[in-house]
């Protein structure tokens, strides 16, 4: 056994209490605040009286009958007997708190001008949400028979058209599958011939660094898919963003603005009053191997988390410019693109294109140009912008903000101090939040919605939300000691929570439930975690993404963060290749700064470096592979299943997700890199 303790390596990070000079007079004594967060979840009766008092601020067409109903565990079901409508609550709840003439959307096109100014902005207000969301509604209802729970499927990219179809579809008491638009045609296929949806809504395509992508073909392809399997897609709404010939079948597809050419401007569609335990939408993960997951959300239960999230975790305030960077096809986007800003009365900032494009800077510039207050985004995308200058970014003027949170996956220490001093001027709330498509909304975070915070500390995701207790369990189901790692489990019902898996309610308990179900209902992340000696939750990376070397368990997520340590890595990805001797060994995919190159003798000092930070099992025989970027989806997220792949010597598999045909060629080119070093040994 290695006497080497990871406990020992994160120490530094679990005492360092940092205060924004801002709120150095408003801040939780840690013990109060732990405190005060153990009363919320001691019994079932504090739990809903939680819940309760945020239900209470949003309108009901009928108030509930009961707050939680677990008499069926796990199927838990919220404000029972309750109705609203989300479409209500963003935008006629909206309208009556006086916000008509409010903005609601800024969207800002991709394509810019000779001095790198965006080509197309638009702005769009609550009435104009209302009256176009109710034009939709309409002609669903009239010209294709959309009824109340149909299913429709919507490919769309980041458009202003895709938040107002959402709208429309829930004002009908109808349902939408949104499939992320870098989705391949045989994915977009098998979820929409899961879904059963009749009617898919696309665009003609979407710019991404400056080229145009074809969505239009992608969908023609998908539906020859869902032919063959023996379903039928009867109609393609197509919403005209580029203007480029596509293919056409003109009993099939029909155009957005002719279909709304002769909507009347002022006709209403009531909402439909749904009760709260009816489902608003599913949304499929995207496992890499397997069907993927159909994960269903209610209406109530989820309209009051992601609703509570906001207030609390985001402490959103009327005069707020919201921007969360998240594409509306993944769920971060569903809350807080669309939803929850919307719920809340906010103006919510949309992006249609890549972060780098035409320069690192668009982000910062988009901050400034908008004044945005508040911004979410990935920890991929925060290590991606630090390889460049700081001046790159701090030459616009980024003093609006005031709360900025990340999302996703772990982010480490280096990359949280990074983006609280470039982006925050160490002046801000910064946290990682923590939580995934099948809890709807935010788990864990700082909550300056309280009027203060408690002490931030570089990495960690915080305490859980009150109302929510979050436990780290062994193999056997007991709980770990402060800071031993474990995996994350949710021990309390939430209103955020998946009601179910679409279909297939068996599976939703087998994923969720099954392995600690001796033990009672605990809802099993997948994740790999640990809890320090104060309570913060330090979500290390998921549970497959452990590697063990001569018996030892390390998680990837460590030994990235353990690399970028180093002042010359900019960005890493650890995936593990089998070993015969030793189980596994680490390779480790390390992107530099600028300034620094790959050498025989930058290994070495990476290897000495990992020696140091995180000990000599893994740095012994790590392989260290220098590429220029890692493979990643269009939503930022590394593809270790591609890395992986890549390391074992096996097919790359779909890569139709990935960000660029750089990426791909960047796969091949570390795919090479590393039969080589391993060549050498």
């Amino acid at each position: 056994m290695s006497d080497f303790d990871p406990m020992e390596a994160m120490k530094k990070e679990f005492e360092s209490y940092i205060i924004p000079p801002s709120w150095k007079d408003r801040v939780w004594e840690i013990n109060e605040y732990r405190k005060f967060h153990e009363e919320t979840v001691k019994d079932k009766k504090s739990i809903e009286e939680w819940w309760e008092r945020w239900a209470n601020e949003l309108p009901w067409f009928k108030k509930w009958e009961k707050v939680l109903d677990d008499s069926n565990p796990p199927f838990y079901r919220w404000f029972v007997g309750g109705e609203t409508n989300l479409a209500y609550l963003c935008t006629d709840w909206q309208l009556e708190q006086g916000r008509k003439n409010k903005v609601a959307i800024i969207w800002e096109g991709e394509p810019v001008d000779e001095n790198n100014e965006p080509k197309e902005v638009r702005k769009l207000t609550y009435y104009d949400l209302y009256r176009e969301s109710n034009r939709i509604a309409y002609m669903l209802r009239e010209k294709l028979g959309v009824k109340k729970g149909e299913i429709l499927t919507f490919y769309l990219p980041m458009i202003p058209e895709l938040p107002l179809y959402m709208l429309a579809v829930q004002r009908l008491g109808a349902k939408h599958s949104i499939v992320f638009s870098g989705f391949s045609a045989e994915a977009l296929a098998i979820r929409i011939i899961d879904a059963g949806a009749r009617i898919v809504v696309t665009a003609d395509g979407l710019y991404r660094r400056g080229k145009v992508l074809n969505l239009k073909a992608i969908v023609d392809e998908a539906i020859k898919i869902c032919e063959r399997e023996g379903h039928k897609v009867e109609k393609v709404i197509v919403v005209k963003r580029i203007g480029t010939d596509i293919p056409w079948n003109s009993e099939r597809d029909v155009w957005h603005h002719e279909l709304m050419s002769d909507i009347p401007k002022n006709v209403k569609v009531e909402c439909e009053r749904l009760g709260s335990e009816d489902f608003s939408f599913i949304l499929y993960t995207s496992g890499t191997t397997g069907k993927p997951k159909g994960v269903q959300h209610s209406v109530g239960g989820y309209a009051v988390h992601v609703y509570t999230t906001m207030k609390l975790i985001f402490d959103i305030k009327d005069e707020d410019i919201f921007w969360c960077t998240a594409d509306v096809g993944w769920i971060t986007g569903h809350s807080y693109v669309v939803y929850g800003p919307l719920m809340t009365g906010a103006t919510t900032l949309m992006y249609e294109g890549a972060p780098d494009y035409p320069d690192v800077d668009r982000w910062a510039s988009i901050i400034e140009r908008y004044g945005v207050t508040i911004f979410y985004t990935a920890p991929t995308a925060i290590r991606m912008l630090m390889r460049f200058p700081e001046e790159k970014y701090t030459k616009h003027d980024l003093s609006t903000l005031r709360i900025i949170n990340s999302v996703g996956e772990p982010i480490n220490p280096e990359a949280w101090r990074w983006y609280y001093k470039v982006f925050g001027r160490e002046n801000v709330v910064c946290t990682s939040t923590w939580w995934m498509t099948e809890t709807g909304g935010i788990i864990t975070g700082h909550s300056p919605g309280f009027g203060k915070i408690y002490p931030l500390k570089p990495g960690t995701n915080g305490f859980p939300l009150p109302g929510i207790k979050m436990e780290v369990f062994d193999d056997e189901g007991n709980p770990v000691k402060p800071g031993e790692r474990g995996y994350l489990v949710i021990s309390t019902p939430w209103p955020g929570m998946l009601m179910t898996l679409f279909k297939d309610p068996e599976r939703y308990i087998q994923v969720y439930f099954e392995k600690y179900r001796k033990r009672g209902w605990h809802f099993y992340t997948g994740d790999f975690a640990m809890i320090d000696h104060d309570g913060y939750v330090w979500v290390l990376g998921r549970a497959d993404d452990v590697l063990k070397i001569a018996g030892h368990r390390i998680g990837t997520a460590e030994i990235e963060s353990a690399i970028i340590k180093h002042p010359a890595v900019a960005e890493a990805a650890c995936v593990g290749k089998s070993d015969p001797i030793k189980g596994e060994i680490a390779i480790i995919y390390v992107v530099l700064k600028k300034g620094y190159e790959p050498s025989e003798e930058m290994v070495a000092e990476l290897k000495k470096h990992l020696r140091a930070t995180i000990g000599p099992v893994v740095a012994s025989d790590a392989l260290i592979a220098f590429v220029e970027v890692l493979p990643k989806t269009r939503s930022g997220k590394i593809m270790r299943r591609l890395l992986r792949a890549v390391a074992e010597g096996k097919p790359l598999g779909d890569v139709t997700t990935l960000e660029s045909e750089v990426a791909v060629e960047e796969a091949k080119k570390a795919y090479e890199i590393v039969k080589r070093a391993l060549e050498r040994t």
